[in-house]
């Protein structure tokens, strides 16, 4: 071949390659200018597969497949551009890079039980970081800890907890698919929590990308940053890729009690009694109360169960109660002995004899519509409280009330420990909770608005000054931000964090002065020194 026809062939190939690839671009600019910072950046020349943008067949999958409140994920919702699923920790690093470099804001999301969807939803151009794929869990028996990556499910760390050890267990959430990465860093508690206190407690290393994108471990970001992460929240932060967690012990055999009474079967006065004996009694016993909507005769009432975990024996919790709370008149054949593994299971409402298998699975099943609120408890309500409370619930048919028993190990752990301050002179923490299955908007506002009453009429029975809210329980009523003002923060922010806002707006300030790590909860820095920027490109 003559070298003329040489240069004429590879010109004509070039040609060819930069038409098609400016057609390609134009019609997909985010991603291919994407998938080219991420090239650069990883140092690998093949990045589409943790790409998927909104013209992707598979995009409406990926983002449903962890959505777990339907009301986000409607085709009104505002979707990412792209959703990037890393592989490898790298990935994330590069994620970080090129968000900021293209201006676009980056959601992170771990499990997707975000009750307000902030992790996957935003009103301003945004990439979504699904962690789905870093989902390595590493027991170490020799020193009891483990490495958790930030993708997991509390169902995948128990099973491999499990695996290892029938006698070892971690203090966090009932539902396995909550994902590690929010719950940890939120302060995520469960049926342990009198005896061994929240999950941040036993946080002993993790693993960050901040924002410039260099991968920190507890060493490198600082203990000012490490305590931040610890009940403040990661996502204000930067990206948590994993946690290093010590393990607790628990016996070879637990036991479970769920016992249900009606207004008619002396409901109020177990109520009334359950307010102080969960939080004073033996720290082994955990107990929650579930205040229900419920119809009998055609009449609109209330349901109390109490549900229990006790770390021993049947004989011993019976004995506890029956001196502690006699009004409840648990009895032995209301109780089931089991492997603290099968009471997660009991826990999660799985039948008896569910093999541990199960807790690695991830699928979404839950498509219902929802809203959460939150409040904790000093003083017990009264009994006229209480009743004013079922004739309230009455009136608003679907709000339900769960409630859990503080106490123990919580009372000893000071509020400044940790970013999480719910410790000493609460009783119990409240979730507020109502589900829906009609997928219009004028469901969402009446059950809604269905919560927010039932709320707005416990406020004499709570806490106040402020009025304490859980970040995990998170809910955008108690105030958001446009501005990611420190003034603005505070609205919610001494809700969730009382005193503890001030520090965490100092590690803020210090560690993304520019508020890459933004969302409508997020902790602002101390002035807002927000990167704004150029996205007219690919509107």
């Amino acid at each position: 071949m003559s070298l003329s026809k040489s240069l004429f062939g590879s010109v004509f190939f070039a040609l060819v390659f930069f038409s098609f690839s400016l057609s390609w671009a134009a019609s997909d600019p985010a991603r291919h200018s994407l998938l080219q910072c991420l090239s650069e950046s990883i140092g690998s020349p093949d990045v589409s597969a943790i790409v998927v943008s909104n013209t992707n067949p598979n995009f409406t999958s990926v983002l449903g497949a962890r959505i777990h409140n339907s009301r986000f994920n409607r085709s009104s919702t505002p979707k990412p551009a792209i959703i990037i699923t890393p592989f490898e920790e790298s990935h994330v690093s590069a994620a970080v890079i090129c968000s900021q470099k293209l201006g676009f804001q980056l959601r992170t999301r771990s499990g997707g039980h975000d009750y307000e969807g902030l992790s996957y939803v935003s009103d301003q151009p945004f990439f979504m970081l699904d962690m789905y794929n870093l989902h390595s869990v590493s027991i170490d028996m020799a020193d009891e800890s483990a490495w958790v990556q930030a993708g997991a499910t509390l169902g995948e760390l128990y099973y491999n907890i499990w695996q290892k050890s029938n006698v070892h267990g971690f203090p966090a959430g009932v539902c396995p698919t909550v994902g590690v990465g929010g719950h940890i860093s939120g302060g995520g508690y469960g049926t342990l929590i009198r005896k061994y206190g929240v999950s941040t407690d036993h946080l002993v290393d993790a693993k960050i990308v901040d924002a410039n994108g260099k991968i920190l471990d507890r060493k490198g970001m600082g203990e000012d940053l490490f305590w931040a992460i610890r009940g403040g929240g990661g996502g204000s932060f930067g990206v948590i890729l994993a946690y290093k967690i010590k393990l607790v012990r628990v016996p070879e055999t637990v036991t479970v009690f769920r016992v249900e009474r009606s207004l008619e079967d002396n409901a109020t006065e177990v109520a009334f009694k359950w307010q102080t004996v969960a939080a004073t009694t033996d720290s082994n016993l955990f107990m929650r109360m579930l205040l229900q909507p419920n119809t009998k005769n055609n009449q609109a009432t209330v349901k109390v169960s109490i549900l229990g975990l006790f770390l021993g024996d049947a004989d011993g919790v019976v004995t506890l109660l029956n001196k502690d709370f006699p009004e409840l008149g648990l009895r032995k054949n209301k109780c089931t002995e089991m492997r603290w593994i099968d009471s997660v299971l009991w826990w999660a409402e799985f039948d008896l004899g569910t093999p541990p298998i199960v807790l690695q699975y991830r699928n979404n099943k839950d498509t219902s519509f929802l809203k959460r609120k939150s409040d904790y408890v000093q003083t017990p309500i009264p009994r006229d409280g209480l009743e004013s409370l079922w004739k309230k619930m009455s009136e608003n048919g679907k709000v339900g009330l769960a409630c859990n028993a503080y106490g123990g190990i919580m009372n000893k752990i000071k509020e400044t420990e940790t970013a999480f301050p719910h410790r000493a002179g609460n009783l119990y923490k409240i979730q507020y909770w109502v589900n829906w299955y009609e997928p219009d908007n004028e469901a969402d506002v009446t059950y809604t608005n269905q919560a927010k009453a039932v709320h707005e009429f416990m406020t004499r029975f709570v806490s106040n000054n402020p009025r304490r809210a859980y970040l995990n329980y998170r809910d955008i009523d108690i105030g958001t931000t446009k501005t990611w003002s420190y003034e603005e923060g505070k609205a919610y922010g001494v809700s969730y964090f009382h005193g503890n806002y001030e520090r965490l707006v100092d590690v803020k300030t210090k560690v993304d002065p520019n508020n890459f790590f933004r969302y409508e909860q997020s902790i602002p820095p101390r002035s807002a020194n927000i990167n704004i920027y150029d996205i007219s490109v690919y509107k």
